[in-house]
């Protein structure tokens, strides 16, 4: 594919460079970041809405360990009031596109275990956080840039992993549904990036020797992450990346 031949080190490079900045000081719980993106029309098809939306949305910003670590800590849409028009563009309910739910529900999940760091110890620091890492991926420009684009024709896995690995310089999780229509084609449907905590790129399938207090068991390559249906996709499937109806 001609995409392969495009990619360089120099781009791994400059996709690095965008990533350096901040610097964790005091200690934490967590050691990982997961950036994870839904591709809404994969997401519709399983959750019975109707997004008119072509490009990947947020789904989440993830440390690595602890769920619901302060249930005292009540989302407040208020302090991240002039986030809230990018909120909605970046990081939509893609089912109850009017609801403020779904960021809700994040903060209490997600938010207050990554608040252990200083840099993400409040609601804002955490979703313009998420918000500014989002943007710096640009995973839908990135995938279009190197002819991976929605389409009814099939990619392979290594397609679409290899130009994220080329450009980024690190291997993302990438998740698939399964259609029950055909059997031996897979739905793309959601993309994770992994930072460290100093928010520097990292591959995501790098463990670290600590106890795992979330049961979701997202960063194991066998589990099926149950809240959206997707499991890890299988390298030998054929991939389908499919557009708008």
């Amino acid at each position: 594919m001609s995409a392969m031949r495009l990619c360089s080190p120099l781009l791994v490079c400059l996709a690095a460079a965008l990533f350096s900045g901040a610097v964790i000081s005091s200690p934490h719980m967590w050691t990982k970041l997961v950036l994870t993106h839904h591709w809404p029309n994969t997401f519709c098809s399983m959750e019975h809405c109707h997004p008119n939306i072509s490009y990947w949305t947020l789904h989440g910003l993830w440390p690595d360990q602890g769920i619901d670590c302060n249930n005292s800590w009540h989302f407040n849409s208020s302090q991240i009031e002039d986030l809230l028009p990018d909120m909605e563009k970046s990081w939509p309910d893609l089912r109850r596109p009017l609801s403020a739910g779904f960021w809700k529900y994040e903060w209490q999940k997600h938010g207050t275990c990554a608040a252990k760091a200083a840099t993400l110890n409040t609601q804002h620091k955490y979703f313009s956080k998420a918000l500014e890492l989002y943007h710096k991926v640009d995973l839908t420009s990135i995938l279009r840039k190197f002819d991976i684009i929605p389409s009814e024709k099939y990619y392979t896995f290594s397609q679409v992993e290899g130009v994220i690995e080329n450009f980024y310089g690190i291997k993302p999780k990438i998740q698939c549904a399964h259609s029950s229509k055909n059997a031996d084609v897979q739905i793309l449907g959601q993309i994770e990036i992994c930072f460290d905590s100093d928010f520097n790129l990292l591959d995501c399938e790098k463990h670290f020797i600590m106890n795992t207090v979330s049961k979701a068991g997202w960063d194991d390559d066998r589990a099926i992450n149950k809240a959206s249906g997707f499991m890890v996709c299988d390298h030998d499937m054929p991939v389908y990346y499919p557009p708008l109806p």
